[in-house]
């Protein structure tokens, strides 16, 4: 379970570089002022709002998948069922960034985000399970 969990810390700080990237060449080229970091007001170009967002998204969801993750290691839960279900989160996590950050299709993007929210009921069901059948009466 701690590779899938990895893959999508390293999801998370490639898109907080291309964030990070985006932001100092717009200071560099003028197009945004180190006082508009304040309260991130003014106007912000395009392709960083897009990757601001998609790195918040980073952030929501994947605190599921991230707490599965730990529960399962600490109940040593690592059955081919749990582990399918979380690198195809950690898959449609991916595809969702790169659809976000790329051709931004809502359509699909909205897919690859469903997909990765049933992995992650996927992933807390078998966490049930597991657990009432070797820790319930």
């Amino acid at each position: 379970m701690i590779y899938p969990l990895f893959a999508m810390v390293l999801l998370t700080f490639l898109v907080a570089f291309r964030l990070l990237f985006l932001r100092i060449k717009a200071l560099k080229t003028g197009s945004l002022t180190l006082g508009q970091f304040r309260l991130n007001s003014g106007d912000i170009p395009d392709d960083i709002t897009q990757t601001a967002r998609n790195y918040s998204n980073l952030f929501e969801v994947p605190v599921l998948f991230y707490t599965a993750g730990a529960i399962a290691i600490a109940m040593r839960v690592d059955g081919s069922a749990i582990i399918i279900a979380a690198w195809l989160f950690v898959l449609a996590r991916a595809a969702h960034s790169w659809i976000h950050l790329t051709s931004n299709n809502v359509i699909n993007r909205f897919r690859a985000y469903v997909v990765g929210n049933l992995c992650v009921m996927a992933l807390w069901g078998l966490l049930l399970v597991d657990h009432a059948t070797h820790f319930v009466g």
